[in-house]
């Protein structure tokens, strides 16, 4: 099991990585992670959701992704309380404090999700979610020393020189643990390592003197991590300088933004701008809109009027621009939106923008689905999945934006530059993007096959870490169990 010193230190990565070079070793790999926070989710081929990075792991290890590979995903809807996601499928939503006495009765399913994994698996990685140290909730704790105590697993600690203070990190984490849990630990990997190595001898030595834990590698950055989806909003921060680029899509960053990994591949073009602008500040002048997906559509769309941005985007179209809206951009969109029984948070009802002619009625039926289909207007492929509650419907879906197989879904205005879909992921399909761009005045690049260059960085990263990591060690400390 890989637990961090802190969020954001890069076990998701470091899991990802060291599942490409154990399946290259020929080896059964299945990532699991017990619990996971994050609106960016993936849709399994039972019609389960589980994390994005749970679903990129599992590719990295070859295999399909499944709702046991993070049986418990946590979806924030606001700044107390989330959906909760058990096996794939929601079960409710929990206050904070609610959550603290709901996930002691989840360990069970937690560690029956495991054992089927590791039943048809070589090796299964763990990824622990933030630090063990938060002592505060260790009570009932099925993410970190907790799950690893149940399913009685050897711990490797990561830490992250980047933001400083990796010492402090490191053998602060171990001082809080409990002797019992000091015990698991097996070893310690130093991550985002940036200069000239043999400076930080003398800090391998002290993590020893102090923890009496060796190193089982020290990390350089990996410079091709933004190739990968992002995991969660943590990300976000990392992409608020928008890059070079003449073609200028703007994104509102609504508070409870879900999927926005659906931008990662319009942010590959080299000719495209990708700027998340925060609150506080206008939309600017640009080529696109793109409103994204969220999980909690009737807030967000609250945020997106009390920022003023639905001026800002009645002035982008009159000035000739286009939006497009994906799954709850998309309702938004739309003239009204009623969340009758509170499946996104309170209950209640409001006006959508009115730019395209339909309604949405939120419902507890939710719509799990992988789908491929064609773009009507171009009639360009298109590949990706739904994740949505309730019903889109109205006489703009006469005018559907795609075909998925004997369905229709989404809307298009008659002008042709408001758009709207359901469907996460249409942007990695290379035919379906540069179609879209060079409708819009856009430039695609034809050389860029946006998959092709997914697993090229896997690649990169599992030789990252067979260069750096002692990987061998680590398989051993696994093999120990």
């Amino acid at each position: 099991m890989l637990q961090g010193t802190g969020s954001d230190v890069g076990k998701s990565l470091l899991t990802t990585g060291l599942a490409r070079a154990f399946a290259r070793r020929g080896l059964g790999v299945r990532p699991f992670k017990p619990q996971n926070m994050s609106n960016n989710a993936a849709v399994t081929a039972e019609g389960g959701e589980i994390g994005r990075a749970q679903a990129l792991q599992a590719r990295a290890a070859g295999v399909a992704p499944s709702v046991h590979m993070n049986p418990v995903l946590l979806k924030p809807q606001s700044e107390l309380g989330a959906q909760v996601v058990v096996a794939g499928r929601m079960i409710g939503t929990a206050a904070a404090r609610q959550y603290q006495v709901l996930r002691t009765e989840l360990l069970p399913k937690v560690l029956q999700s495991f054992e089927l994994l590791a039943a048809g698996a070589d090796l299964v990685l763990v990824e622990g979610a933030g630090s063990p140290a938060e002592v505060n909730l260790r009570a009932g704790d099925i993410a970190n020393m907790g799950f690893a105590e149940a399913a009685d697993l050897p711990v490797v600690l990561v830490g992250d020189i980047e933001r400083g203070g990796v010492l402090a990190q490191i053998c602060g984490t171990h001082l809080l643990l409990s002797a019992a849990e000091r015990r698991r630990l097996m070893g310690v990997i130093v991550n985002k390592f940036r200069g000239d190595l043999s400076l930080f001898t003398g800090g391998i030595e002290a993590i020893r003197s102090v923890t009496g834990l060796g190193c089982l590698g020290v990390l350089p950055w990996f410079e091709r991590a933004h190739e990968l989806p992002a995991e969660d909003a943590l990300a976000l921060e990392r992409m608020a300088i928008p890059r070079a680029g003449r073609f200028r899509i703007v994104v509102p960053r609504l508070p409870r933004i879900a999927n926005f990994d659906d931008l990662d591949p319009l942010r590959a073009e080299p000719d495209v701008a990708v700027e998340f602008v925060h609150p506080g500040r206008p939309l600017p002048l640009c080529d696109l809109i793109l409103l994204p997906g969220s999980k909690a559509t009737l807030g967000d769309l609250a945020t997106l009027r009390a920022e003023g941005w639905d001026i800002d985007i009645l002035g982008h179209i009159r000035r000739g621009g286009a939006v497009l809206g994906l799954c709850a951009g998309y309702q938004m969109l739309g003239r009204r939106i009623a969340d009758p029984a509170g499946i996104e948070g309170t209950a209640g009802e409001a006006q959508g923008l009115g730019l395209l002619e339909v309604d949405t009625l939120l419902t507890a039926e939710k719509t799990l689905e992988p789908v491929t289909g064609v773009e009507l207007r171009s009639g360009a492929a298109v590949a990706g999945y739904e994740m949505h509650v309730g019903r889109t419907n109205g006489p703009g879906a006469r005018r559907p934006m795609l075909r998925l197989g004997h369905r229709l879904d989404g809307a298009v205005s008659a002008d042709g530059r408001i758009m709207g879909c359901h469907v996460h992921g249409i942007f990695a399909g290379d035919g379906f993007r540069r179609d879209f761009l060079e409708r819009l005045g856009g430039k695609a690049d034809a050389a860029l096959a946006y998959e092709a260059r997914v697993e090229s960085a896997l690649e990169a990263l599992a030789d990252h870490c067979e260069a750096h990591l002692d990987v061998a060690r680590i398989l051993e400390i696994a093999r120990a169990r």
